[in-house]
């Protein structure tokens, strides 16, 4: 979060957000998607088939990390449905399964609070019959896209017993950000537990959403197996030879900006205006691209900025701080570029830059970047587009 000065004291405090408050879940909320239903859980329509998916498992490890115990019958089952059904935080829904037309696990809004427009899912079960499937990554984006885009939310949070490793890779799969344990938080069926605390920001979302629809798409499945992994769309790292390079975050806006910019000084010159990237605002940037950073021991070092595409992945920016030039930043920039290219299935890497930026063109042919077209845009500039196959 960049941190605005207060005009009085001159002290740092936080921006401005509207005062609209988010809204609550709808009774008759219906979330639809290519595998899944999400809907109102209702222990009439429900109960029956999500006892039978828990009774096709093993209940004991279904429920360790609930905080109800594993059901013995059935009776006792549709009346914790009930309680839940009846509840308005948390808010259950049932996670239905539009090829059987049955209830295979539950989750929940919780923890719901509009004026401030956080929101949590929780109470999770996935019965078998969801587990590892493309139906139970569906749900969460759903109610992820749901909170966010249909209701207002601004921050959407994960939380679990620390101990729980299966949950703590989901969450990391699914893009939420780890941001800390609170110990001793909880007493759950007598025991002490650890709270593991993870989210995703509405700054985060787009980027978020566009990783989940990448998974999504059938064309990422070929007979029925992925292509590319939710884990790979959202990995927090990317390595290439030597270079380890960290996908960026709200907190790195500034320091994205600075090097950003900086680096970009010297084509401003050539170019008698401002250069193509430097037309977008950094917060921008981070949302819309893919931003990954290269730090050593003095810093950040060089930016990346990147696009998936169907068949290709653009270099939309690539930045070396200015002391760091000619040290072989560039080329590290772009073979990471590579590698995350190979890592998403894609054999093509485009990227433009201005004509006028004879040396550009010419350091991107030297690294097998050949020029596809010249265009020329409404405001007069001529922009040169290049294009490199490699081997996915």
């Amino acid at each position: 979060m960049r941190a605005v000065t207060d005009p009085e004291t001159r002290l740092p405090i936080g921006p401005e957000v509207t005062a609209t408050p988010a809204r609550r879940p709808a009774p008759n909320i219906r979330l639809e998607g290519r595998t899944v239903l999400l809907e109102r859980l209702d222990p009439d329509k429900h109960a029956a088939a999500l006892f039978r998916a828990v009774e096709a498992g093993d209940p004991a490890q279904l429920y360790l990390y609930l905080s109800p115990p594993p059901p013995t019958d059935f009776a006792g089952f549709r009346s914790l449905m009930a309680a839940m059904a009846a509840a308005e935080d948390p808010f259950a829904l049932a996670v239905v399964d539009r090829e059987t037309g049955e209830a295979v696990g539950h989750a929940t809004f919780m923890r719901i609070e509009p004026t401030h427009r956080v929101i949590e899912v929780g109470n999770i079960l996935y019965t078998p019959a969801l587990q590892r499937s493309v139906a139970a990554t569906e749900a969460m984006y759903l109610m992820a896209r749901h909170a966010f885009e249909e209701l207002g939310y601004r921050r959407y949070e994960w939380k679990c017993n620390a101990l729980n490793a299966p949950s703590r890779r989901a969450a990391a799969r699914y893009g939420f950000t780890y941001e800390g344990t609170f110990r001793s938080h909880m007493i759950v069926k007598g025991r002490s537990r650890d709270t593991a605390w993870f989210s995703i920001t509405e700054e985060e979302w787009p980027a978020r959403r566009r990783a989940f629809e990448r998974w999504l798409d059938p064309a990422n499945f070929d007979s029925g197996e992925q292509r590319v992994s939710l884990s790979t769309i959202n990995s927090p790292t990317l390595r290439a030879g030597d270079a380890v390079l960290r996908r960026a975050g709200r907190d790195d806006v500034e320091a994205f900006d600075a090097v950003h910019r900086a680096a970009f000084a010297q084509n401003r010159e050539i170019l008698g205006r401002e250069p193509l990237p430097l037309l977008i605002g950094p917060d921008e940037v981070l949302s819309r691209y893919e931003t990954w950073l290269l730090e050593d021991e003095r810093g950040l070092a060089g930016t990346l900025a990147l696009e998936p595409r169907a068949d290709d992945l653009e270099i939309w920016s690539v930045a070396v701080e200015p002391s760091r030039q000619d040290t072989g930043i560039g080329r590290k920039l772009l073979s990471a570029a590579e590698a995350r290219a190979k890592a998403l299935g894609l054999g093509t890497l485009r990227l433009y830059t201005g004509a006028a930026l004879t040396k550009n063109v010419d350091w991107y042919g030297r690294r097998g970047y050949a020029v596809e077209r010249t265009e020329e845009l409404p405001d007069g500039r001529q922009v040169v587009h290049m294009v490199k196959h490699i081997e996915p």
